[in-house]
């Protein structure tokens, strides 16, 4: 299944509205039988050109609102950083996470036991400073394994608007992601798969350099530490619409 270029809207419920900015995409390419134990059976890993891929995003969500009321004061914003790779059922490709850091106590709270997202408590920093950008995290959440993060960055000249069939197309416009949880509203507790929908236009994206990476996220998963630079994009802001779950 290809994507168009803007996500389709369907009928399931908007939720909330959020805007992402400051947005690093880095992958590595990763050997399929690696990430495959990540996944729950019924998701198949999504592979370009038979690779499979694995992402780490930092970035900052602010104007974080339920859709038709306003932004909460100090609830509003987070920092964001994200462990990533990509996955397909029944013919519809999305994003499955490994992880999520984030600075927001309440959102942690909320994206875990809503959307049944693996969000982890951290502190974070994202800055810009005559144009460069600079992330710093640590996971504080308890219970989980340690892990720490130092990127500096810069973007560089605008790229064109991915095409369907290409590997930036691949990684970044994605408007779906899985996830696994409970069905409490229908008294199931056992973990059942998840599909939730985001509507956003088509990423600005750009070219971006590293002046700083370490990190011990990929390595706090059992992954073992990329090997080479990681493949690099960086995203003006947009907005984006959030949608409800629904049980696939």
């Amino acid at each position: 299944m290809a994507f168009t270029s803007v996500s389709p809207r369907n009928r399931r419920l908007p939720l909330m509205r959020q805007r992402w900015s400051n947005l690093l995409f880095a992958h590595w390419p990763v050997a399929p039988e690696i990430l495959r134990p990540y996944l729950p059976d019924r998701l198949e890993l999504d592979l370009f050109e038979g690779q499979a891929w694995l992402g780490v995003v930092p970035f900052t969500m602010s104007h974080i609102r339920p859709l038709g009321l306003p932004a909460v004061p100090g609830l509003s914003a987070l920092h964001e950083l994200n462990v990533r790779t990509y996955a397909r059922l029944d013919g519809v490709p999305g994003v499955w996470f490994i992880s999520l850091d984030a600075t927001q106590p309440l959102g942690v709270w909320a994206a875990r036991t809503l959307f049944h997202l693996p969000y982890l408590h951290a502190r974070m920093t994202l800055s810009k400073t005559n144009g460069q950008l600079r992330a710093v995290a640590e996971r504080t959440h308890r219970g989980a394994a340690a892990a720490t993060f130092a990127a500096t960055w810069t973007p560089g000249a605008a790229l064109p608007v991915a095409r369907p069939g290409t590997l930036a197309h691949f990684l970044t416009e994605r408007y779906q992601l899985y996830t696994a949880g409970p069905d409490v509203r229908a008294g199931h507790h056992g973990p059942h798969l998840w599909r939730g929908q985001l509507w956003h236009e088509p990423w600005q994206l750009h070219e971006a350099t590293l002046q700083e990476w370490n990190s011990t996220l990929l390595e706090s998963h059992g992954f073992p530490t990329p090997v080479g630079p990681p493949l690099l994009y960086a995203a003006e802001p947009l907005d984006v619409t959030v949608q409800s779950l629904q049980r696939v």
